[in-house]
């Protein structure tokens, strides 16, 4: 089973750089997509009748947004934590047979950390609902968390710590988090793998030469990683100031791979 992420910081502006030909490449089960900046009829896509279509908008325009596009048709679909509560179309969790699916666009700090304590007190109710989740079922978490979590994840760690997205307290979080019952899974498999980032500013050459921040992720309940296969960061995808993240698993309904 492969599923891919990607924040496409403005799904029709990506779909004019190339989406939907990546789609078609990675042959998904599971396609979630952060950052989709627009409404309900602004786009139509065609992704044939194999895959189902959920869309979390956030009521202010060209904004925020999540979208899931599933193989798998999903047992029940929730939009957000709080609904009432959460306008900004930031979570979407779709329930399988075997876990459940949240995909995930982080709230930003900001430059000037004026978000901050906003951010901190989102994090632990966000904590929350995926433990809620997880003692019902195993949890898949993806999308753009807005946290480089150690400093091999990011390329200047020295000159950038205290900033957004690398404070003390966001990467607090992210243990705690992980701390909780979770794998951050690339890391579970390539714990020492340098240089390999998800985000990079649109400053000029700043792509070209790599200076990045990983702050994408697939993360998973930690008793899935038995089933764990590999999990990828597709750093040539362009389209985007982020590029697509994925992961595969062997079928969580059968028993676990015997391991080499």
């Amino acid at each position: 089973m492969k599923l891919v992420s990607w924040n496409v910081n403005g799904l029709r502006a990506c779909v004019n750089k190339g989406f939907n030909d990546y789609f078609a490449e990675t042959g998904a089960d599971v396609f979630c997509v952060q950052e989709t900046k627009l409404q309900e009829g602004q786009i139509s896509l065609d992704h044939g009748e194999a895959y189902g279509a959920y869309w979390n908008y956030a009521v202010k325009k060209g904004y925020s947004g999540t979208a899931v596009f599933t193989r798998i048709k999903p047992l029940s679909v929730r939009y957000g934590i709080e609904e009432d509560h959460e306008p900004e179309g930031r979570i979407l969790t779709l329930e399988f047979d075997a876990f459940y699916l949240v995909t995930v666009y982080t709230p930003n700090a900001k430059r000037d950390l004026s978000r901050l304590d906003y951010r901190l007190e989102w994090e632990d109710r966000f904590r929350g609902y995926l433990q809620e989740l997880d003692a019902v079922k195993p949890v898949i978490v993806c999308g753009d968390l807005n946290v480089a979590h150690q400093e091999i994840d990011i390329k200047n760690a020295k000159s950038n710590r205290g900033n957004s997205g690398f404070t003390d307290e966001e990467r607090d979080k992210m243990t705690r988090l992980l701390g909780a019952g979770f794998i951050d899974t690339f890391r579970h498999l390539y714990p020492d793998r340098t240089d390999v980032f998800s985000w990079w500013s649109n400053m000029p050459g700043v792509r070209d030469r790599n200076v990045g921040w990983r702050i994408d992720y697939f993360l998973a309940s930690a008793r899935l990683a038995p089933w764990l296969v590999d999990a990828r960061i597709d750093c040539h995808v362009m389209g985007s100031d982020h590029c697509p993240v994925s992961v595969e698993f062997a079928d969580l309904t059968a028993p676990p791979p015997a391991q080499v």
